[in-house]
């Protein structure tokens, strides 16, 4: 997907580059520059056997990892702060239990905008490099044309015959550089394809030419591309049914049974980015992943098409340089039902990960429990519960609390805390799905109720990881009044052991108030975040500046124990006051 990248300061003085909301932009290394040197020294694997039938192929890639933000990097490798990719980095891959890994590649700065249209040498040799560590690693590998899609492709309706021209020799070069590799090298034609200003039945014509004249370029190069596992897939990478039953009708023109259909999932929006209240992985979330999926299904695996989802995660999550706009617990849960539906509906899952999940100077994983519960997620099912918290108040007597349990077809074993069960009756009770801890095991577990985590219990089930549920001792935040200016301005919060969820904005006439217009839930990071350690509220300039003149706007900010906190900010000039409604 087409993402935003902010470059910030690394320590050893690279640069780094720090993806956001919604798309990655991804570009090349340089031409001119030597490949690094693999200095790892691992024996490699044996190559895969890779079966004959492509839906035995793709199943056999699964699960599946995108080298993100690398090769695809603009204009260098090492541009968004991911350094020099070495064997290294693919042996970890592999030892972590991925099949196949995808290698992003940007061609546009490393060719030439006029024809022949010839890619830098240098350049070709380093992609081939790390797609060579990743063979001998025993990993398939799915190498594709990435942002070069909005780059150049997308002018395809105005500039046709150059963009078809340069299209055919990129891949003419990358399939004659490639021939000999083995049947476990993929090509993708494009990546999310894009096509600027024309109708969906238009961008959709423009699409059908580019994938049928890819796919006649690469089998004509003859050598193992001859019967290569070749990707398509539909506009933006998008899994609409519209666009899936163009590139079903597409894919069955071509008569040729080594052909994968590809797309994309990163989640219902709202919950992806934490916009329009979309705060929980709640039915709504849920039922757009099951929909999608068995549309998916429908369209291709039930008609023997095999579906590789080249990239899945969440467009704003994790984030380790900003505040987390999604509930990790939440997260969770999305990423547990998202392999389990993938599993049960056939679909080969590979992972987007431009920085945030492994780190490419240690090689190791960033949240290590993040990635085993992903990891554990390709083979099992966990069971969960409505929320990983639970909230005591300390300015009322602690009483029962209760949660519902998502077992997820698993059996409830008990509560730990640490190596310590929790006795049924005396600290819990559970009926039928409802887990109620009592007052007295709360007021333990509370300990002397200083704001924030007091302690940390787990629920454990037949299969599959244990659930965290965090004990939170918390009253209602409180703002105060405040000014500043349409550049500046923050509500002083004393969070009182709560977390920020979200930001209800409207004017007194009931229109919304904010750069999000359809809805009064603005996005969280973009029209407003928490600033934990400082005790406030920052309501950005984007936020700040969308607001009319002298008109009030109320905000209601709601936080995850279910407390809310009304505050008023108007706008006079440069000038921004706040006060406590």
């Amino acid at each position: 997907m087409k993402h935003v990248h902010r470059p910030a300061a690394r320590l050893g003085g690279r640069l780094a580059a720090l993806l956001t909301a919604l798309a990655v932009m991804t570009g090349l290394f340089a031409g001119t520059a030597a490949a690094a040197p693999d200095s790892h020294g691992k024996p490699t694997r044996p190559p895969v056997r890779v079966p004959n039938n492509a839906m035995d192929a793709v199943a056999q890639m699964q699960p599946s990892w995108n080298l993100g933000n690398t090769l695809d990097a603009i204009p260098n490798e090492d541009s968004w702060g991911n350094g020099q990719t070495t064997k290294a980095t693919f042996d970890a891959i592999s030892a972590a239990g991925f099949r196949s890994v995808r290698i992003p590649v940007t061609w546009a700065d490393h060719q030439s905008t006029t024809a022949p249209y010839a890619v830098d040498a240098t350049y070709m040799t380093r992609v081939k490099q790390l797609v060579d560590w990743a063979l001998a690693d025993g990993l398939y590998v799915v190498l594709n044309v990435h942002h070069d899609s909005w780059k150049w492709v997308e002018k395809i309706p105005t500039d046709h015959d150059n963009v078809m021209a340069r299209f055919d020799s990129t891949w003419k070069q990358i399939a004659t550089t490639f021939r000999d590799e083995p049947r476990s090298l993929v090509f993708e034609g494009i990546n999310e394809p894009s096509v600027a200003g024309v109708t969906d039945a238009q961008k959709l014509q423009y699409l059908r030419e580019l994938q049928t004249s890819f796919h006649s370029v690469v089998r004509a190069s003859g050598g193992a591309n001859a019967n290569r596992l070749l990707s398509l897939t539909t506009p933006g990478g998008s899994p609409t049914s519209a666009y899936m039953a163009d590139l079903y009708s597409t894919i069955t023109s071509l008569n040729d049974s080594q052909l994968i259909a590809q797309v994309h999932y990163y989640s219902w929006f709202p919950f992806s980015v934490n916009a329009a209240g979309g705060t929980l992985y709640d039915a709504a979330a849920r039922q757009n992943l099951d929909d999608t999926f068995a549309d998916i299904h429908k369209t291709f695996v039930a008609k023997n098409i095999p579906v590789y989802l080249g990239e899945y995660g969440l467009l704003a999550w994790p984030d380790h340089f900003h505040p987390s706009r999604i509930e990790r617990g939440e997260a969770l849960k999305y990423y547990e039902h998202l392999n389990y539906t993938a599993r049960v509906t056939g679909v080969t899952t590979a992972l987007w990960d431009p920085f945030a999940y492994l780190n490419r100077d240690t090689l190791k994983w960033r949240d290590q429990a993040l990635f085993d519960w992903i990891k554990s997620s390709w083979t099992t099912r966990s069971g969960t519960a409505s929320f990983d918290k639970i909230y005591v108040p300390k300015s009322s007597p602690i009483a029962d609390r209760s949660l519902t349990l998502n077992l997820n077809g698993t059996g409830f074993l008990g509560l730990w805390q640490g190596n310590t069960m929790l006795l049924p009756g005396r600290d819990y009770t559970v009926s039928g799905t409802k887990l109620t801890l009592t007052a007295k095991a709360l007021t333990r577990l509370a300990g002397n109720r200083a704001y924030g985590v007091n302690s940390t219990i787990k629920a454990r089930f037949t299969r599959g990881l244990p659930w965290q549920i965090d004990i939170v001792t918390q009253d209602t935040p409180v703002l105060t009044n405040a000014t500043g200016t349409n550049e500046s301005f923050t509500v002083p919060t004393q969070y009182r052991g709560d977390d920020l969820a979200a930001m209800h904005s409207t004017y007194a006439d009931g229109t919304n108030a904010g750069p999000l217009s359809w809805n009064p839930y603005q996005e969280f990071n973009v029209a407003f975040s928490p600033d934990y350690p400082n005790g406030g509220i920052v309501l950005t300039p984007d936020f700040l500046k969308s607001l009319r003149e002298g008109d009030p706007a109320t905000l209601v900010f709601h936080f995850y124990s279910g407390a809310t906190a009304t505050y008023k900010v108007t706008k006079s000039g440069t000038t921004v006051t706040g006060t406590v409604a």
